[in-house]
């Protein structure tokens, strides 16, 4: 994973969608794990987001936080 700055809570979808567009992604009606996927790939990471379980090895990735929530 590209080595980004880590945010200690959950980014909101304002920022998620902005950071989206920086990376020339038209976020439309995307649902936040799809976007946050398109982001992932569009960065050359894995797209992970949703699918850890509770657990993550990236630590500096600024979607942990709001992902180690997520338990599918």
């Amino acid at each position: 994973m590209t080595p980004v700055k880590v945010v200690e809570r959950p980014m909101t979808m304002g920022e998620i969608k902005d950071k989206a567009k920086n990376l020339g992604i038209t976020p439309g009606n995307m649902k936040k794990t799809e976007l946050i996927q398109a982001i992932q790939r569009a960065e050359g990471n894995s797209t992970c987001y949703g699918t850890t379980h509770g657990t993550c090895q990236w630590t500096e990735c600024c979607f942990r936080v709001d992902c180690l929530k997520i338990r599918n």
